[in-house]
């Protein structure tokens, strides 16, 4: 059975317009939209934008960062697919955060608090076993966590799923790697004899640091994006059938009133696997 994954920094369910004048602060602050002659800055909720793309793209399993916590249910449900939920840092009083950023998402920003959102879809299988790694305890660096999520797939067999955001920014990169090295460790540990995705906005590049040369020498998890990338759908005992790559910016706009909103300030990255057939022990 070929698998079809994909992840996607949400950016917190907000628009990231590729022209910087049109990142303002009376957009932010006042709710403008502001415009060019080819795109919009809108400061409104997207979830109908955000649910549209994703419910539209080819995909089995879904690693969603910087999800904003009260879309799970919606993105399930708009996708036909099962969730697993791993929430991270900012999220007490979150009634009060998610009735703030429905008002003004740009300004109140990352502090909404986030996910880490796991999607199968119900034709791909059903989510059998979902677990949590804090990888980063936080509150200072933020809160880091992994969500492990294990399927019994149509086809047949299982294939284990472990989403995550690590720490950001050059300063803060040996937290990230040391935060990617327990990740692969426990997931690997959690996952037996299943196939892995180890994937999401790992936050490090490959041209950067030797952390993913560790994993393939230490647990034969493959699959870097490329070598600037940051997003990332690691494998082991995962074959690709077509390699990680990501979305062309446009893919991941909307039209409005005839102008394009660009969602998100990533784009996503989707691969497609097979299980790697075992050799016999004789």
């Amino acid at each position: 059975m070929a698998i079809r994954a994909l992840t996607w920094n949400l950016f917190h369910g907000r628009d990231f317009p590729p022209d910087p004048a049109l990142r303002t602060w009376r957009s932010r602050l006042l709710r403008i939209t502001e415009r060019n002659a080819t795109h919009l800055a809108v400061n409104r909720d997207l979830f109908d934008e955000f649910a549209a793309v994703l419910a539209a793209a080819d995909w089995d399993v879904a690693l969603l960062q910087e999800a904003p916590p009260r879309w799970q249910d919606g993105l399930a449900a708009a996708c036909d697919a099962e969730s697993h939920i791993a929430l991270t840092s900012r999220n007490a009083l979150a009634p009060l955060r998610s009735l703030l950023a429905r008002m003004n998402p740009d300004l109140i920003a990352s502090n909404e608090g986030g996910s880490n959102l796991t999607l199968v879809r119900r034709a791909a299988g059903e989510i059998a076993e979902r677990r949590e790694l804090v990888v980063r305890t936080g509150p200072q660096p933020e809160r880091r966590v992994l969500a492990f999520t294990r399927v019994v797939l149509a086809g047949g067999g299982e294939l284990c799923v472990a989403n995550t955001h690590l720490s950001t920014g050059p300063v803060r990169r040996q937290l990230a790697e040391e935060e990617l090295l327990l990740a692969a460790e426990r997931s690997l540990e959690w996952a037996g004899a299943a196939p892995l995705i180890l994937g999401g906005d790992l936050n490090l590049r490959p041209a950067e640091t030797p952390a993913f040369d560790e994993l393939r020498h230490r647990f034969a998890i493959t699959g870097a994006t490329g070598p600037r990338a940051l997003d990332h759908l690691l494998t082991h005992d995962l074959d690709p059938v077509a390699p990680p790559t990501p979305w062309p910016p446009e893919r991941r706009e909307v039209r409005v009133g005839g102008l394009a909103v660009r969602l998100s300030d990533h784009s996503p990255v989707e691969g497609t696997f097979t299980p790697r057939s075992r050799q016999p022990d004789w």
